[in-house]
């Protein structure tokens, strides 16, 4: 693995989740595409999956045109898959999935989630529960190409509304409509919240307590 600190670092970089898949709708190739060209445009690095495949590999070439600096982290087995994309600025090799998630955060001043598959959901997960805990304080955005992620925000309101999650920790999801507004939200500031649970407040959160289980 490179020592960040031996390289020249760039002001700001964003890590892009997403589908190692191109998807059904073309909206997804041309959501990715101009997002890698943006963030190069604007100096922002691109740390990614290290695929050169799917919604990853169009993110990682339209910013390596558009002379940005592009990092790739992958996984030994992947790169045995033959998936690695080695025409990048970087691409870190780490032995396991964990590690690849932990470098990706390392690396990382915010994240921009576009959509993907089951890895996809889990990286940010992963990341989302990170900042509710913590761990992280890192701006999370969901890039919403066609209403991907409808139904993900749908669960997440649902999950305040059954007292699962805080209001506060809901909103560090946050929901973007365009490539302009994501990089936005994923290069502000993200507001301190409380810790996540809701058992250990004097007052229960809404809906809690109003209905008893049997």
């Amino acid at each position: 693995m490179s020592d960040d600190t031996t390289t020249t670092r760039t002001a700001t970089r964003l890590c892009v989740y997403c589908g190692s898949n191109a998807g059904t709708s073309p909206s997804f190739a041309v959501a990715a595409a101009r997002l890698g060209t943006a963030m190069a445009n604007r100096g922002i690095g691109l740390v990614f999956g290290g695929g050169r495949v799917g919604l990853m590999g169009v993110t990682a070439d339209a910013a390596m045109q558009a002379g940005g600096e592009v990092i790739g982290v992958i996984t030994e087995r992947l790169v045995g898959a033959e998936v690695a994309h080695n025409e990048l600025t970087r691409l870190e090799v780490v032995p396991t999935m964990h590690d690849r998630k932990t470098r990706l955060s390392e690396l990382a001043d915010g994240f921009v989630v576009m959509p993907g598959g089951f890895g996809t959901v889990d990286e940010f997960a992963e990341i989302l529960t990170w900042n509710q805990l913590g761990i992280v304080a890192k701006p999370v955005v969901l890039l919403d190409v066609d209403g991907f992620w409808e139904p993900m925000l749908a669960w997440m309101d649902r999950a305040v509304e059954f007292g699962f999650v805080r209001p506060a920790h809901r909103m560090l999801a946050q929901r973007a409509l365009s490539v302009d507004e994501a990089i936005a939200m994923a290069t502000a500031p993200v507001p301190d919240t409380p810790h996540k649970w809701l058992d250990r407040d004097t007052t229960p959160a809404k809906g809690v307590g109003s209905a008893v289980l049997n």
